[in-house]
């Protein structure tokens, strides 16, 4: 299902990023404790750091990618989806990895093979994220554009 055009003002990417990194940070944090077999609260700092980082790119990433959408004419489907997906999550490796690495005392090669790991849940994550924000919004903007009116 493609989703139209919708012009977000910038305080719709503000709340975007702030659901999608809370989101992730509940559901990351102990589970990388419990896997790290590190305390929730190293973890979980290192997730809340991981979190600014990716915060901050995805605000950049998506307005980027939403003006590259409104010069371009294209829609939302999965195609388009899972290439938004990939990009914004290679940003990220190149961003995170070095963090991880300097963080948990361990060298780039296992902190590679961490964020690869992060990788296999966060590009579902992402596309379905993404995909349910979009309906969301969209619901949202129908329903305030063209408000009902009483009989």
């Amino acid at each position: 299902m493609s989703i139209p055009l919708i012009q977000r003002p910038a305080s719709a990417r503000v709340l975007h990023a702030l659901l999608f990194e809370g989101i992730a940070v509940l559901l990351c944090a102990p589970i990388l404790a419990w896997l790290l077999d590190k305390s929730l609260v190293h973890l979980g700092l290192l997730t809340a750091a991981f979190s600014a980082v990716a915060m901050v790119w995805n605000l950049v990433f998506n307005l980027a990618f939403d003006r590259l959408q409104r010069r371009l004419g294209f829609t939302r489907g999965l195609g388009i989806r899972l290439l938004h997906a990939f990009c914004f999550e290679g940003g990220l490796v190149i961003m995170l990895v070095p963090l991880a690495a300097w963080w948990l005392s361990i060298g780039l090669l296992e902190a590679l093979l961490l964020d690869l790991g992060l990788l296999l849940f966060f590009l579902p994550y992402t596309l379905a994220f993404n995909w349910l924000y979009d309906l969301g919004y969209a619901a949202w903007r129908k329903r305030t554009d063209n408000p009902c009116q009483a009989h």
